[in-house]
Order: structure tokens, then C-alpha cells, then sequence
């Protein structure tokens, strides 16, 4: 950067903000779960989606499952999703919205509870490696969304300050975390939840999917002067 600007972070989470996997997820869920005996409606999964694994079947299943199960729900649920690794959906100007980002230079820094092979997998998908900084994993917190410790990790990732940030997400979790961060959230209803759920957990704008924030960003929270 040069001396005397400010350094502004673009975080993103991914899976329903930037590669169309959200309902991949329910699928694979719905199916460990259903192996396991569990009948949970894919409605529910959906709104739980976001989550890492733990807290999305405590919510799914309740505080009082059989919490011995839950490596090996995880563990198949984890196979039925590898099995989409090389065809994973981009959704479309993922890479051109991380892209400008960039050129406008803002640290680009993926916030997801996606690790290892998954990861590799979901950045594949969003052919922008180029514009990307850095990416923050499960395997890197202690605690994943709703809790803002994800959010705090990118900040330090991009060497960025909160109040110069600016968080994109598809979930009521994203929402949560990067408010509880103090960052400005910008939600996008691409990944299926609604624009009130989105605004209610703090969403300052929201935008239909990559493209429409991209058509829209000098008049986005990324549109304001460094």
C-alpha cells in the first residue's frame, strides 16, 4: 500500500456467495443424516447452512444427540460433497466482482469454514486466485460463525482495521459474524435466505448475487473513497 492509505479488506464468505453450493450441501446432509436414521427436512438444513459441522447438527439434532455420532455424520456427509469436487458451480462474476475488488485495491480474503481438498475445490471453481490475498479456514479458529473469531482471522489476514472492511455473505451467520466484528456487511440472496433475514442480522445493503453488487459497487459500501 502506499504510504498513507488505508488498507480495506474485502471478506467473502463462499459456499452460496461466490460458487453456487448451498443446495450441494443440503443434499449431502440431508442423505448423511438420512443414513444415520435421522429424518430432517431439507428446508431446515438449508437455514443451517453456514454453520460448521458440529453447530449445524447440534442445531439440526439439539443439544441432546449423541454427540458420538457426529464424526462420523461429518465424515459422510464430507464424501458425498467430494464427490462434486470437479465440477463445482461458480456463480456467475464471482471472479469479475473479486477481481475489481482488487484492482481498486482491496485485500481480497475468503472467509469460510471450508478447509484442505473442499477449499482447493471451491477456489478452483472461482478461477480468481490472482485477486485473492488470502483465505481463512475452519482449521484456523477456534470458533466458526455466528461467532466473529472467522471475521477477526481475515482482518488479521489482510492486515486490515474493521472499520475499513466490508464482509459479503449469503447467510444470517455471515451477517452475525461480521457485526459482531464490527465490519459493514453486505448480504447477497443468492444462496436462497431472504433479504429480511439477511437485513435483521445486519445487513446494511443487500444485492441479488455477484453480478448485481458488481453492476452496483460505486454505490455499494465498496464504493466509498479510502
Amino acid at each position: 500500500m502506499t504510504p498513507g492509505t488505508t488498507t480495506r479488506a474485502a471478506l467473502f464468505d463462499v459456499d452460496g456467495t461466490l460458487t453456487d453450493t448451498n443446495h450441494l450441501h443440503v443434499t449431502c446432509w440431508w442423505e448423511a443424516l438420512r443414513q444415520a436414521g435421522h429424518h430432517v427436512p431439507m428446508h431446515a438444513i438449508h437455514r443451517a447452512i453456514g454453520l460448521p459441522g458440529g453447530d449445524l447438527l447440534a442445531h439440526l439434532l439439539g443439544d441432546g444427540r449423541d454427540e458420538d455420532e457426529d464424526e462420523a455424520l461429518k465424515a459422510a456427509h464430507d464424501t458425498l460433497y467430494g464427490t462434486y469436487f470437479d465440477r463445482l458451480p461458480r456463480i456467475d462474476a464471482a471472479d469479475e466482482l473479486l477481481r475489481a475488488l482488487h484492482g481498486r485495491g482491496w485485500r481480497v480474503v475468503l472467509v469460510t469454514s471450508a478447509s484442505g481438498a473442499e477449499l482447493g475445490a471451491l477456489k478452483r471453481a472461482i478461477g480468481a486466485d490472482d485477486a485473492i490475498t488470502d483465505s481463512g479456514s475452519s482449521d484456523d479458529v477456534d470458533r466458526g460463525k455466528p461467532a466473529p473469531d472467522p471475521v477477526h482471522h481475515a482482518l488479521e489476514l489482510a492486515g486490515a482495521d474493521a472499520a475499513d472492511s466490508v464482509l459479503v455473505g449469503d447467510t444470517v451467520w455471515d451477517m452475525e459474524a461480521g457485526a459482531r466484528a464490527g465490519v459493514t456487511c453486505v448480504g447477497l440472496l443468492c444462496g436462497g435466505i431472504p433479504r429480511g433475514d439477511l437485513e435483521e442480522a445486519g445487513a446494511r445493503s443487500v444485492y441479488r448475487h455477484p453480478r448485481d453488487l458488481l453492476d452496483h459497487l460505486d454505490r455499494s459500501p465498496f464504493g466509498a473513497p479510502s
